[in-house]
């Protein structure tokens, strides 16, 4: 079975992860039914759909009408109905191995014999599964994330006996409904993101367990100091202290005291209203950023990269599937691998040597992996080699921004979705350096945008700087002055939101193109911040005292028609009219004379920050300049002969 020869997918069951995939397959043009055993579960599973589809339509992120879309999905009871001409079936039901087993064994009956048959478990063996079958080969893992609808990742997981064949068509199914998949490509218990989770999870809790560290000091440590989108108890109380218990359980792993204790008593996160924070007589999480200053964070974020390291070590997974996965699935600032080789492996390697000496626990057993790399000197970034390569004749390879020089246009795309594409330090030095190093003679303009349908960028990343110290943060600007300063027009595509550290690289182009569904703002101050890449400065000269210090003293967010209509952008433009629009003006730019555009962008860049008379000074000069260029005889000769001119650049 080929993805190309996939017309209909069968869903089996209606529960939270059964009608999100099937929401999902359905909006990605495909005809899919779903199943569960009970009307009722079917009804609810539809409803929620329904529900789903007609929020995606109202925040203009469904391509069609949601009646469309629902069109496309059927609703069964019946085994036999949903899988009988399926191509694909995804069976979603709960997590119990011996339920799989049956529902794959009536599978092998009832489906077309070239079938691919997936299990969305996250837990369970995908080989124990499949042996329920004749054809193991065909059966595969498709681990969704949840909610499908808004998690991007999804793990294509081989079995012992899943063919190189049957994973590619799943990988390429997944791509075909705009997710983005990583290959688990041995069936190890917790797959990818699970693996590398666990010790996150883990680790922190021997830590108070020991009584080396508090709930709040590792929590505090994790989010403020390393930027993790929540700390590890609270993700705990928010997932289930069960589920964890659960799957340390079925692994084998030792239970830290501290988990046993709240199980045993009952305490099982947001769910019961008390875990390892209090949510009906307390606040719930109370940890304040200082909390976090004695934690060691390094005793865990080593524990994350020595799993990583077995994975790739036992060819599971590459870096990048880690890396990929970990900031998909988790919502990790940055991969495990990527920031185990700016810290150092060979610090990693020393602190899990130092641990196991000093506990003798299996759990710091350092991977062969991760040994033969820090022996063979790949120690990470600065040795130009650890889990990655990296580039040390001044070519770099840029992670976090995809680029395309095409006609003269550069087009620079933010690429992390995962985060709103929020500018972290390593993605605003992408940008210097691509800015810096690009070859200014084939580019006539740049335009930029952002990956995915919500935002060009919600912000700055601030678990992106989570090693800065506050004088770092003054060479932040830098990036957004090589923007302002390139010596070609700049354009801000924008498609979502556009805040803070975005809004302020948008400030930094030359024109400002917006959908109408867009919004803007500067929400510094409630962070107890200010802009900075020139936020507050560029503000203030683009649209005077009274709104700039509306938009930063208030930290609001102003709609895209409010933005045009004060001067913020340059269009307000209709979803469906976008992308046109856009061409529109790269059009002119791109046909435009260069060095009259790099004169101009020059004189009108730096006569706004000088007095009148100084300003027309340099317009004379420029002006002048231009005069003996060939650019000019052309665009003269052009008008007389009423053709459109050809411009050089000379």
């Amino acid at each position: 079975m080929d993805v190309n020869d996939i017309e209909n997918v069968a869903v089996l069951g209606a529960g939270n992860m059964g009608h999100g995939i099937t929401e999902v397959v359905a909006m990605a043009g495909y005809s899919v039914t779903m199943r569960d055993v009970e009307k009722e579960f079917i009804e609810d599973g539809y409803e929620s759909i329904e529900w789903s589809l007609q929020k995606l339509a109202e925040k203009d992120r469904l391509g069609e009408s949601p009646e469309t879309v629902l069109d496309r999905i059927e609703t069964t009871v019946d085994l036999a109905d949903a899988v009988s001409d399926a191509d694909l079936v995804i069976e979603a039901a709960p997590e119990q191995l011996d339920l799989k087993r049956d529902i794959f064994g009536d599978l092998d009956e009832l489906t077309p014999e070239d079938a691919v048959l997936a299990s969305n478990t996250s837990s369970l063996s995908i080989t124990q599964i499949a042996e329920a079958t004749e054809r193991p080969d065909q059966v595969v893992g498709m681990h969704f994330f949840n909610p499908p609808v808004k998690m991007d990742l999804v793990e294509v997981i081989y079995g012992e006996e899943t063919t190189d064949a049957t994973a590619e068509t799943a990988y390429r199914f997944v791509e075909a409904i705009d997710k983005t998949p990583i290959y688990v490509r041995k069936d190890v218990n917790g797959f990818v993101v699970n693996s590398v989770l666990g010790p996150f999870m883990d680790e922190p809790a021997w830590m108070v367990s020991n009584g080396n560290a508090t709930i709040q000091q590792a929590d505090a440590a994790m989010v403020h100091r390393r930027g993790y989108p929540m700390g590890p108890f609270e993700l705990a109380d928010l997932t289930g202290l069960d589920v964890g218990y659960h799957v340390r359980n079925e692994a084998g792993r030792p239970i830290p005291p501290v988990l046993q204790e709240k199980v045993d008593a009952e305490d099982l996160g947001r769910k019961t209203g008390r875990g390892y924070y209090d949510y009906e007589e307390g606040d719930g999480p109370d940890y304040d950023p200082a909390d976090g200053e004695d934690f060691d964070t390094l005793q865990v974020e080593a524990r994350m990269a020595n799993e990583a390291a077995k994975l790739i070590g036992d060819d599971v997974a590459t870096a990048d599937a880690v890396d990929t996965g970990m900031r998909l699935g988790a919502g990790f600032p940055e991969g495990p691998c990527r920031r185990a080789d700016k810290i150092g492996l060979d610090a990693v390697l020393e602190k899990l040597e130092s641990l196991h000496e000093e506990t003798g626990a299996d759990r710091f057993d350092p991977a062969d992996y991760l040994v033969t790399l820090v022996e063979s000197g790949a120690t990470g970034r600065d040795a130009g080699e650890g889990f990655y390569e990296y580039e040390t004749d001044g070519t770099r390879d840029y992670q976090y921004l995809n680029h395309d020089l095409d006609d003269g246009v550069l087009t620079v795309e933010l690429d992390r979705p995962e985060r709103l594409n929020a500018l972290s330090e390593d993605l605003l030095g992408e940008i210097d350096h691509l800015l810096s190093n690009v070859d200014i003679d084939d580019v006539r303009c740049v335009v930029f945008e952002g990956a995915g349908d919500r935002a060009f960028s919600a912000g700055a990343d601030i678990g992106g700087f989570a090693d800065a110290t506050p004088t770092d943060f003054m060479d932040v600007t830098p990036a957004f002055e090589t923007v302002h300063e390139f010596d070609r027009p700049t354009l801000a595509k924008v498609d979502g939101f556009c805040l803070g550290a975005g809004l302020e690289l948008a400030l930094a182009c030359d024109l400002r193109l917006a959908t109408e569904g867009s919004e803007f703002g500067s929400p510094e101050i409630g962070l107890g911040l200010i802009p900075g890449g020139g936020g507050t400065q560029r503000l203030l000269r683009m649209l005077g005292e009274t709104r700039a210090k509306e938009l930063v003293f208030r930290g609001n967010r102003i709609d895209a028609e409010r933005a045009e209509e004060w001067g913020l952008i340059n269009r307000c433009v209709p979803e469906e009219e976008f992308d046109d629009v856009v061409a529109e003006f790269v059009d002119d730019l791109v046909s435009g004379p260069p060095i009259a555009l790099k004169v101009a962008k020059t004189v009108m860049n730096e006569g706004g920050e000088v007095a009148l008379d100084a300003g027309l000074a340099m317009e004379s000069q420029g002006f002048g300049l231009l005069m003996g260029t060939e650019d000019v005889r052309e665009g003269t000769a052009a008008f007389r002969e009423d053709r459109d001119p050809e411009f050089e650049g000379n």
